[in-house]
């Protein structure tokens, strides 16, 4: 994320997403960003002087209601895009708030 992302990275995270912000070890919270966890799941965010969003490479989050998600994201303007077919899953693409992407997964 860019410097200064961390207000927006614990709205995301935290408020939509579900996850809790834990603390980053001193050593490495000089250096900015936040971590969050929840649900199986580990978030690092970190600070890049030269930020660039990952468009294709991406985390899979396994949700375990993909619509009771998505209609929380949707009320936050965060756009939903359905993925192609996945023998077994329901899927689609999100972006946090620094254009990042995120696929998430439903087992059907």
């Amino acid at each position: 994320m860019p410097h200064g992302g961390e207000s927006h990275a614990r709205r995301f995270w935290v408020d939509l997403m579900g996850l809790e912000e834990v603390a980053k070890p001193a050593h490495l919270a000089v250096n900015g960003g936040c971590w969050f966890e929840g649900a199986g799941v580990a978030i690092h965010c970190g600070v890049e002087d030269a930020f660039l969003p990952a468009r294709r490479a991406h985390p899979a989050l396994l949700v375990s209601d993909l619509a009771v998600l998505v209609a929380r994201l949707g009320k936050a303007n965060v756009r939903f895009k359905p993925g192609k077919e996945l023998e077994g899953y329901v899927r689609g693409d999100i972006a946090d708030p620094f254009g990042n992407r995120i696929e998430l997964m439903q087992k059907l």
